[in-house]
């Protein structure tokens, strides 16, 4: 319970530092989501990678062609998810079907076996026993896994409906904790279960409003132990205790990290010495005026340089750029891949 509690009151907190509601950083957490899911699969590909392969089409050097293609699989199989969640669809064995689909739709095989033949990356349920690991025990039988993915989706579904207007987050937490274990549990699929798991969870998350738990690659061991501790002991509080564990963290991390880019000061007496020649406009804060004196300088750079350049983290160079629009110092000509900021002469502040 103490730990339910100490998740509720940093959830509370995150909720009032306004974090989730900086530009463009609804985007960048789904980036996270995937490139971390990605990773406990095998992935190499960096968060900053991926965000190159995803907003530029840049392939990352050094990296396979199926470690990309099951990063950009798995965003595929996120914006879809997030539309369902949005629309409220209820759960089928047909719609997750649709989702493997997409998430093993460039690393799926065709396996043949005497049972018959079926596509992995069709989303076909899996035709033969799969073994958790070597010496674990096996996952249930293969015959099974349609009634029992079925029951999962009535189940969820019922759930589902009794909390979507409830007050009750760590009940809906709880639950969307519930539906991955049990979903990785069943596993329908013959690889790409651990992603689908991940990804219902996040959808249930997202469909309720909340804030999508992220299980990092740096605690992979830890949560497949969770996953095996709440497996051996026929008991879903293993797994549960991880996952709140797992939120207290990233959540932790994510206010610290927040609280650390406001006290930020570039002005230092460094290499940026055109940046601390700057005027101040009203009552900007440090970080919005270093940021003004450098697109003033460089109004090609993207955010990145612009952050290398201020010493500054990017979430707070993009809080900066998003006031000075807002107060109309600045203004974006053209596209954003194109196109370039252009200071705003002779407006006031107005804080």
């Amino acid at each position: 319970m103490k730990q339910e509690e100490k998740l509720l009151r940093l959830l509370k907190e995150y909720s009032s530092l306004g974090i989730a509601d900086q530009i463009d950083y609804q985007k960048f957490y789904l980036y996270s989501l995937i490139t971390h899911s990605t990773a406990i699969e095998g992935s190499t590909v960096t968060e900053i990678e991926n965000q190159l392969l995803f907003d530029e089409g840049i392939s990352a050097k050094g990296r396979t062609i199926q470690e990309q293609m099951m990063n950009l699989d798995l965003k595929a199989a996120y914006e879809q998810s997030m539309r369902l969640a949005h629309l409220h669809t209820d759960f089928s064995v047909e719609m997750l079907k649709s989702l493997s689909a997409i998430v093993m739709k460039n690393t799926g095989s065709t396996y043949n076996t005497a049972q018959g033949s079926f596509d992995a990356s069709k989303g076909d349920l899996r035709l033969v026993g799969v073994t958790a690991g070597m010496g674990g025990r096996s996952y249930m039988n293969y015959q099974k896994v349609p009634g029992k993915l079925a029951e999962f989706c009535e189940q969820l579904n019922q759930s589902r409906h009794r909390l979507m207007d409830a007050k009750d987050t760590m009940a809906k937490y709880l639950l969307s904790f519930d539906a991955h274990y049990q979903l990785v549990t069943i596993h329908p699929w013959v690889d790409g279960n651990g992603r689908m798991s991940r990804l219902v969870m996040n959808h249930l998350q997202y469909e309720f409003g909340l804030v999508p738990v992220k299980i990092v690659k740096e605690d992979k061991a830890e949560y497949i132990q969770a996953l095996v501790d709440s497996r051996d002991q026929d008991s879903i509080e293993p797994f549960r205790a991880f996952m709140i564990e797992e939120h207290i963290r990233n959540i932790s991390k994510e206010i610290e990290e927040y609280k650390h880019s406001q006290d930020e000061d570039p002005l230092k007496d460094t290499a940026n010495d055109t940046v601390n020649d700057t005027v101040k406009v009203g009552n900007l804060s440090k970080a919005e005026e270093a940021v003004l004196a450098a697109v003033g300088l460089y109004p090609t750079y993207t955010y990145e340089k612009l952050a290398a350049y201020c010493n500054l983290s990017r979430p707070t160079v993009a809080r900066a750029i998003k006031t000075l629009q807002n107060r109309q110092l600045i203004r974006r000509v053209g596209s954003d891949k194109t196109g370039y900021w252009e200071v705003v002469k002779g407006k006031e502040d107005n804080p």
